[in-house]
């Protein structure tokens, strides 16, 4: 549900609130999801507070559309969102940057057919039904494929449904397929097998992600806390990547994940392998941070106003994208945190 798209998210430009530069100095609140990921890691031992100097204040999400609501109110300045809700919030005027992009969806995300469906290529998903979260970026890929495979919306059922009642729909056989996360996608790709990836989609040219978004004047008042939260993910990313199978069920890596999303250890390991974590050289690159993640906004934005979850498109999501604190973590030039 982290991805989905409240249908009424409490956003007016007349109720947007200033930036964060007003708070205390060295205290932020910091918005996450219960989703595995490496940075959970250094969010359990400590690390982001001693790397910056600050007064971290941690507060737990479970979904992205609250996540754009608490920032909107000023509760919140920094935290992370699916794609598509941080595309509805810089649609109607809250003022955030994408500063990181906290996994490439990738394999995490997958259009699953049931076994028995008599679904063997796209083309015949022609009469079939399908579940998905709508205004999520799993119905946002869906519609994406049905388009490339030339499949008109008319040409079979789209359901809406949440991942769970997808899972009880899998069961009963009232749905022939479903485009989803985990822990629903393990679940239903018990019987069922991968048909297509958002990673695939991805690179068909309409990306999804999780993103880590800023308070816009929060972060340009505290340039050494960006820089030092920067590298501190980037850390967490880079020892996760460079030695993945030691990351098991028991290391205390996984260990320190489920203390703070709750959950089975046992899992972690196969749902981190779904994603991909860019480095910082990637993230600063075309594909993400220097133009990428605006068009995926732009597109995932286009998407919503045509479900009707926003009134309209920017001209530019390039205003809500920057890419300079990753460059200066990478450049290794943080300011100094003392006063």
């Amino acid at each position: 549900m982290r991805r989905i798209v409240a249908c009424c998210l409490i956003i007016g430009l007349g109720l947007l609130v200033p930036g964060a530069g007003a708070l205390a100095d060295k205290e932020i609140t910091i918005g996450y999801q219960l989703i595995y990921n490496p940075w959970k890691l250094v969010i359990a031992g400590g690390e982001f507070g001693a790397a910056t100097g600050y007064k971290i204040t941690w507060r737990k999400f479970d979904s992205g559309a609250k996540v754009i609501n608490a920032m909107a109110r000023g509760e919140v300045q920094i935290a992370m969102a699916g794609s598509s809700p941080i595309a509805a919030g810089v649609s109607r005027g809250l003022s955030v940057e994408l500063i990181w992009i906290a996994e490439d969806i990738a394999s995490a995300e997958a259009l699953v057919v049931r076994d028995g469906s008599g679904i063997e290529a796209p083309q015949d998903l022609r009469g079939k039904t399908i579940g998905v979260p709508f205004a999520s970026t799993t119905h946002f890929h869906m519609m994406f494929a049905l388009e490339q495979f030339g499949i008109g919306p008319k040409e079979l059922t789209v359901r809406n449904m949440q991942p769970l009642d997808i899972v009880q729909a899998w069961r009963d056989g009232d749905i022939d397929a479903a485009f989803v996360w985990d822990p629903a996608l393990g679940e239903i790709k018990r019987t069922g097998r991968v048909l297509i990836t958002s990673g695939l989609l991805s690179s068909w040219g309409k990306a999804t992600f999780d993103g880590i978004i800023a308070d816009r004047m929060f972060a340009a008042e505290n340039p050494a806390f960006m820089c030092s939260f920067i590298k501190t993910i980037a850390a967490a990313d880079a020892a996760y990547r460079d030695n993945p199978e030691a990351w098991t069920a028991d290391s205390p890596e996984v260990q320190a994940i489920v203390g703070v999303t709750g959950g089975n250890a046992a899992d972690v390991p196969g749902v981190l392998a779904l994603y991909d974590f860019p480095d910082l050289e990637a993230q600063a690159s075309a594909r993400w941070l220097g133009g990428g993640a605006a068009r995926a906004l732009q597109f995932t934005a286009e998407f919503l106003m045509g479900e009707r979850k926003i009134p309209a498109v920017l001209d530019d999501y390039n205003v809500a994208v920057n890419a300079a604190w990753v460059e200066m973590a990478a450049a290794g030039d943080c300011p100094s945190t003392a006063e």
